[in-house]
């Protein structure tokens, strides 16, 4: 008999930024923050799972999920197999760039967890997983979940308080769509790791972010997604990406994970949203970055064309655009809104911006039909990816 699950798991993007650890063995932050699970169709890591006796080797560090196993379901029923005393084989893979901001190890590390549950098949809720993901990388609590998440600080010192929750889910606002600039796909040239732990010993800023400003705006921002006050949404969303990005710049050496085309596309959204303010008194889009150049921009179904438009204007693509949600009725062409004042920043040249994802709010992790997605072959090692 063969022993083996597949799950994927969503990339998650925060519009309250981690940064920073208070622990940097269980992985426990020193703020509390919050993202939005994107859909999976567009951005997803996949992971398959196998247990077998004759596995020589454990491919990775597995030993609170079998754990769980032993406690959950193999002392509960004698005839049960003992997974938990079984070597594991584990393949990945992402159909995005790796280690480029786009929240790879975060899906990667759900999706393994995901994985790992549904070989051991724990009785285990989201929120108890998101303790054991948040171990391999911290943002990986948040891709437990779909919809709207809150990663809780807490404040234990052993960390069983610091998990995910459900702000809302996304069936609360599916409306609420993203626009991803991808301008490098390249490694980072600083890791988050090495990064945040560098501003927590060096950064002044930090303290002040982390004790006088996000707490409020977690309160903020998840009472503006639960009200769906997209205007209140957008203006903290950008102001905490830019606190992030100000502490990064606080560190010593300073770090730069932003470059002449992230600016730009800010430049873009800021005078989209000064347009959509004087015309209705509400923004229409917010920017964010995490730990990289590519730029995430939040915006309501109803506004994505106009957004699609304003960047292709600006950043011509080399491959047409994957209008998968047919937005278009045939090719898009660049343009920007009535009153808009294109001198806010310069056209770049084909390539500045490398492509475009067009997706929306998505759901947590999803265990898959291993003969059509599984990862591994017959032997239990991977399968040729094409």
């Amino acid at each position: 008999m063969v022993f083996q699950a597949t799950a994927s798991a969503p990339v998650n993007i925060a519009v309250i930024k981690y940064w920073g650890k208070r622990d940097t063995k269980l992985i426990l932050p020193t703020n509390s923050s919050l993202s939005v699970t994107l859909n999976q169709d567009h951005l997803r890591s996949t992971t398959t799972s196998r247990a077998d006796s004759s596995f020589n080797r454990t491919a990775t560090c597995i030993a609170e999920m079998k754990r769980l196993r032993q406690i959950e379901v193999e002392t509960k029923n004698p005839d049960a197999a003992k997974l938990s005393e079984w070597p594991v084989h584990i393949a990945s893979y992402n159909n995005f760039p790796t280690a480029a901001g786009l929240a790879s190890s975060a899906s990667g590390f759900a999706a393994l967890v995901s994985s790992l549950a549904a070989l051991y098949e724990l009785p285990a809720s989201a929120s108890s997983l998101s303790l054991i993901a948040r171990q391999g990388s911290g943002s990986a609590c948040r891709s437990l979940f779909g919809g709207f998440v809150a990663w809780e600080m807490g404040s234990s010192p052993a960390g069983e308080d610091s998990l995910a929750i459900e702000v809302a889910p996304r069936e609360h606002w599916p409306e609420m769509h993203a626009l991803i600039c991808v301008v490098s796909d390249d490694k980072k040239g600083t890791s988050s790791t090495s990064g945040m732990q560098r501003t927590v010993e060096t950064s002044t800023l930090l303290q002040h972010r982390i004790k006088s400003v996000v707490p409020q705006r977690m309160a903020d921002i998840s009472a503006a997604i639960k009200s769906k006050d997209f205007d209140a949404f957008a203006k903290i969303t950008m102001a905490d990406s830019n606190s992030f990005h100000a502490v990064a710049l606080d560190t010593e050496p300073p770090i730069f994970y932003m470059n002449d085309v992230s600016r730009a596309i800010i430049a873009l959204v800021v005078e989209y949203n000064r347009v959509a303010v004087e015309k209705t008194g509400k923004r229409k889009a917010a920017y964010t970055y995490d730990a990289g150049p590519n730029a995430v921009i939040y915006v309501l179904k109803e506004n994505v064309q106009e957004i699609i438009e304003m960047i292709l204007k600006y950043f011509p693509q080399k491959d047409a655009f994957k209008d998968v949600f047919g937005v278009f009725a045939g090719e898009p062409v660049g343009k920007v809104v009535e009153g808009f004042n294109e001198a806010v920043t310069k056209p770049f040249p084909v390539g500045a911006v490398k492509g475009l994802i067009h997706t929306s709010v998505g759901d947590g992790p999803r265990k898959l039909n291993d003969a059509q997605e599984g990862l591994l072959g017959e032997n239990g090692l991977p399968k040729t990816l094409a």
